[in-house]
């Protein structure tokens, strides 16, 4: 029986013969490969859609975003390409978490899932759809780079060795850096509003179920999830761990796509689900959202308990600690005297810029061991809450030292260790791999002058 080829290798036979692939439609060039790495097209589109996030988030290229995309693209492939001959995987609740962390950040930057719509130029479902797959793929190449350097260690003398050879206009400079606790509280929500959502989702399963009106229809109408109540509630294609998981519970055990699930609640708000398709173990559903709403009354209810909490830290009738571990509604911290973590470098220390940008408004103002006035923000889940804030301790920003910033040091010279392993090991694979660039896409300075042979 004949091998057969798929897909991929048809593109890149198809490439060997011809200069590029352009995909027409209507005699109008839509897209283009650009570069080939082994047997990964990088498309035009590719290098437009990480210029567009790059400038979303303010970054700065040294050279031509159309040189210096499409080679970190490649440097990924690479990556990536040795994570499956290694078995490098991620779960999907990895990814999603990712994911969820992402475009909760997006919306806090641009104040609504409606701009960022409108920022990318797509809906909310294809937005997810497309961080999801960048997400696995960025996880994937982290894991990998962490298998390749993950038993790299050094001394201390090494340590000390590089910090004496260090000229003094080289040594770092250290952020201010600043340790805060914190305490939220969720506003009330009256069992009337939420009675009334329940309502109104139910009115929307008889109308259903009676064949009065198509599922999509009320999506469209009245879902308050914007990016799939356009596409009337679809979802798309989604694994278990891609789903919240009183969301997922209910999703997989449905069977029938003429019934409506029972109301759903997560920490989104209410929801119905409908089922589309299942395809092993993805599912495609419909789903209508509605969000019980948080009266400005109630916002300054949960705003005056905790100023009035925070008078009695400061009256000495306990302390912080205590209240942020019975009455913070912040599972995160609530665990941890309220003490906020770090994500980024695993520790309990933040750069001012690294804090939630209201959090770091209340903190600037404040002296050590200091409560902030209560505030509100919305949380990581897309949530407004009420908070106030403690500033336990702040270093301020100075020149490193030896003794001060042992551990700041030891990260710098396994940084610089690592870098240079990866960047031996990114030439290596560069002389084991096809690569080919079309004509306009090669006249570049590149980092790695390996590409063009």
């Amino acid at each position: 029986m004949k091998k057969l080829v798929n897909f991929k290798t048809l593109v890149l036979l198809f490439v060997l013969c011809t200069s590029q692939i352009k995909v027409y439609a209507q005699d109008n060039v839509i897209d283009e490969v650009v570069w080939i790495v082994g047997d990964e097209a990088i498309l035009k589109s590719d290098v437009e859609e990480e210029r567009l996030n790059a400038q979303y988030n303010g970054v700065k290229f040294e050279g031509d975003p159309y040189c210096v995309i499409p080679e970190q693209i490649a440097i990924q492939k690479l990556y990536l390409h040795q994570a499956a001959i290694d078995s490098v995987e991620v779960t999907d609740s990895e990814v999603m978490q990712q994911v969820e962390w992402q475009i909760n950040n997006i919306i806090r930057q641009i104040g609504s899932k409606e701009k960022m719509e409108e920022y990318f130029n797509k809906t909310y479902t294809q937005i997810r759809e497309t961080m999801r797959e960048s997400a696995r793929e960025k996880l994937t190449v982290e894991r990998m780079q962490k298998k390749l350097v993950g038993d790299i260690k050094i001394t201390p003398a090494e340590v000390r060795k590089y910090f004496k050879e260090l000229p003094q206009d080289s040594v770092p400079f250290i952020p201010t850096q600043v340790e805060v606790q914190i305490i939220t509280q969720q506003p009330k929500i009256p069992i009337a509003e939420i009675d009334d959502v329940k309502k109104r989702l139910r009115e929307y399963s008889d109308r259903v179920t009676s064949g009065d009106t198509p599922f999509s229809s009320l999506a469209i109408l009245y879902s308050e999830d914007p990016g799939s109540a356009r596409r009337g509630g679809e979802l798309g294609f989604m694994g278990k761990g891609e789903l919240l998981p009183e969301f997922a519970a209910v999703a997989f055990n449905l069977s029938d796509p003429k019934k409506v699930s029972k109301i759903v609640e997560t920490e989104y708000g209410f929801h119905i689900i409908q089922l589309i398709e299942k395809r092993g173990d993805r599912i495609n559903c419909r789903h209508i959202l509605l969000k019980p709403r948080v009266s400005d009354k109630d916002l300054q209810a949960a705003m005056g308990r905790l100023d009035s909490v925070a008078n009695d830290i400061r009256s000495n009738k306990f302390t912080f600690d205590q209240a942020a571990s019975v009455i913070s509604h912040d599972k995160e911290t609530r665990n941890n005297n309220g003490l906020m973590a770090n994500s980024r470098t695993s520790t309990s220390k933040f750069e001012m810029d690294q804090l939630p940008q209201e959090v770091a408004k209340a903190v600037d103002k404040l002296n050590i061991g200091e409560i902030s006035k209560a505030f509100t923000m919305v949380n990581d889940k897309g949530k407004q809450v009420c908070a106030v804030v403690k500033l336990k301790s702040r270093i301020d920003g100075h020149k490193a030292t030896i003794t001060d910033d042992y551990q700041n040091l030891k990260e710098l010279v396994l940084s610089k260790i690592r870098a240079q392993k990866l960047d031996q090991w990114i030439k290596d694979k560069q002389k084991k791999t096809y690569v080919r660039i079309n004509e306009g896409w090669k006249k570049c300075d590149f980092k790695y002058p390996g590409w063009v042979k």
